[in-house]
């Protein structure tokens, strides 16, 4: 299994993309959560297998079609706990 942590900047609030990431998330079978953040970004916990973790990964740099991704900090992380992928209240 293998987990990421990422931070989303860029059009990425107020466009759906957490919705759109619960979804994605949800098709490829992955665990995890996604959250908006004050400071204007999005950040996300992705676990699962590789390729499926790896197609998200992909995934995120486009967004949904109103989103605008301008860069994503990547770094390894410990796999959630909790099955599903979930969507947390904003920090």
């Amino acid at each position: 299994m293998k987990a990421r942590h990422l931070l989303i900047s860029g059009r990425v609030q107020g466009v759906g993309y957490r919705d759109w990431l619960v979804r994605t998330a949800g098709a490829e079978g992955l665990a995890g959560w996604v959250r908006n953040r004050a400071d204007g970004r999005v950040e996300a916990l992705l676990a699962g297998p590789e390729p499926a973790v790896a197609a998200v990964l992909l995934a995120c740099r486009r967004g949904p079609p109103a989103a605008r991704v301008s860069n994503i900090e990547e770094s390894f992380a410990e796999a959630p706990t909790e099955p599903g992928f979930h969507r947390l209240p904003t920090v």
